[in-house]
């Protein structure tokens, strides 16, 4: 057994999830293997090889795991592989190796959780090869510009990638990095989950022909996978201009081209807008203890809170109706005494006898405590409470709800605020928001977020576009109405719903 233990590992094993590992099955382990070897002689790389598996399946293999148990389980499986214990970039950023290929399945650990030391090597390494990720980047994006980097010319990669590689932004400077560097950069699709017991879906990635470059991005779209010897034969050839054009994302591609070209036409229409033209779009308030700042009607009487410092608000796109929230509605959920009523106090100015009776119990002194509300002064006074024209949903199962606020509203940042810019007349919004063209729209500028859900951050939201009345009625409405089917397919809203 080769073992190089660069790193006496003393910590409990990590949880599946901090180590962002999801072992890959069989099938696909097998064709990416398929895909990535020329001949026994090859030297391949794994750079978080986990318990074994695509290490097991070639005998000039070396793997990089940072997790002790796992990689004991990978040492055990393939006794013939040399394993090094540790983190990857520290290795790959001294190593003077080069492989003929890699293939594997890197950990998924989003950015919240991919920091420090780890990070910073990381992206020090990726800005030297020519890689510049933004703070918001997963850590595998990174890790497979890490690995490419110590391929030898003409060499190949084959990994399990989320799907995310065809919408995130923060997947763009890893395909304008593959692009630069390989002959061949190929994404495979796959709408039937690679991993069932992971709410993210998983495409594949193969690149091949390192030290020289491509102009395209070949795209396979499959519902199921099966074990392939090589990558798909069939393929889009998506040009690297029209995948910039397309925000630098992949998943429009998912549509037949009889909808992308009236899609991009529309665009082009002098008189279509986007709603970031029409709207400010942001989230809502961020109260910092959400069960101590919203009380029940009930609570509030009998707490004696002046009525002038309670105001009704919306906590989460549930709570929105279809088009227009109104005073009927707010009325009912008073009438069922739902935690509704945001206790808005001002910065300065006398606190009431009662308020401050609240302000000073338990739960006021527990809420006092939560970060948001420790860094503000005065730790009571929400910041950033507003009035919208509009709510829309921030996460959606069929699609995303614009809502008028007919009622005076608040909301949280569980919710869109949606601001009208001065001089805009908002008169048929909702009716030009309920089109099929708009809601593939909202599909095509959000994107799907785990369990069949739609996410449309604000960024997102204000690309949203938007036709003249004149075009939309002249639009082909099949045409919109079988793309608006294929993408929900593909979040799996079909299965969720």
């Amino acid at each position: 057994m080769a073992v190089a233990r660069e790193q006496k590992v003393t910590r409990p094993p990590l949880s599946q999830k901090e180590a962002g590992a999801y072992y890959t099955p069989d099938a696909v382990t097998e064709s990416l293997l398929s895909w990535a070897l020329r001949s026994e002689s090859d030297r391949m790389l794994d750079p978080s090889c986990g318990d074994g598996r695509f290490i097991a399946g070639h005998r000039n293999s070396v793997g990089i795991e940072q997790d002790l148990a796992a990689s004991e389980l990978a040492m055990t499986r393939a006794p013939w592989a040399l394993v090094h214990e540790g983190d990857f970039f520290a290795w790959a950023s001294n190593t003077p190796e080069r492989f003929e290929c890699a293939a594997g399945n890197p950990p998924f650990i989003r950015y919240q959780t991919f920091k420090g030391e780890v990070r910073d090597r990381a992206m020090s390494l990726c800005s030297r090869v020519g890689a510049k990720f933004s703070g918001l980047s997963s850590s595998w994006a990174p890790f497979l510009v890490a690995t490419a980097s110590l391929l030898q010319p003409g060499g190949r990669l084959a990994f399990v990638v989320p799907a995310e590689i065809g919408h995130a932004p923060y997947s763009a400077p890893l395909i304008e990095y593959l692009s630069a560097h390989f002959a061949v950069v190929h994404i495979v699709a796959v709408r039937d989950k690679l991993f069932p017991d992971l709410s993210e879906d998983c495409w594949l990635l193969y690149a091949d022909g390192f030290g020289k470059h491509t102009e395209e991005i070949r795209f396979s779209a499959m519902n199921t996978f099966r074990k392939m010897s090589a990558p798909p034969k069939s393929f889009t050839r998506v040009s690297m201009v029209d995948w910039r054009e397309w925000g630098r994302r992949l998943r429009p591609f998912l549509m037949p081209l009889a909808a992308r070209s009236l899609y991009r036409g529309v665009i082009a229409d002098k008189d279509t807008r986007r709603f970031g033209q029409l709207a400010n779009i942001g989230i809502g308030y961020v109260s910092g203890a959400n069960d101590f700042f919203h009380l029940r009607p009930s609570d509030a009487n009998r707490l004696s809170i002046p009525k002038q410092l309670l105001h009704p608000t919306v906590r989460n796109g549930r709570a929105l109706p279809k088009r227009r929230l109104t005073t009927s509605t707010v009325g009912k959920w008073h009438q069922d005494d739902e935690q509704v009523l945001l206790l808005r106090m001002p910065k300065s100015g006398r606190v009431p006898a009662a308020v401050s009776r609240y302000l000073d119990s338990e739960a006021g002194f527990i809420a006092r405590q939560a970060y948001k509300c420790r860094v503000r002064d005065p730790w009571y006074s929400v910041p950033d409470v507003q009035i919208p024209d509009f709510f829309l949903s921030y996460m959606s199962g069929l699609e995303a709800n614009l809502v008028r606020n007919d009622a005076g509203c608040t909301c949280t940042n569980s919710v869109h605020s949606v601001r009208l810019r001065e001089g805009v007349d908002a008169g048929g919004l909702l009716d030009q928001w309920e089109s099929p063209f708009v809601r593939l729209s909202t599909e095509l500028e959000g994107h799907p977020l785990g369990g069949g859900m739609l996410k449309l951050e604000p960024r997102e939201a204000t690309q949203v576009v938007l036709p003249a009345e004149s075009v939309l009625q002249g639009i082909s409405n099949p045409v919109i109405e079988e793309a608006l089917t294929t993408l929900r397919e593909w979040r799996h809203y079909a299965v969720a719903k």
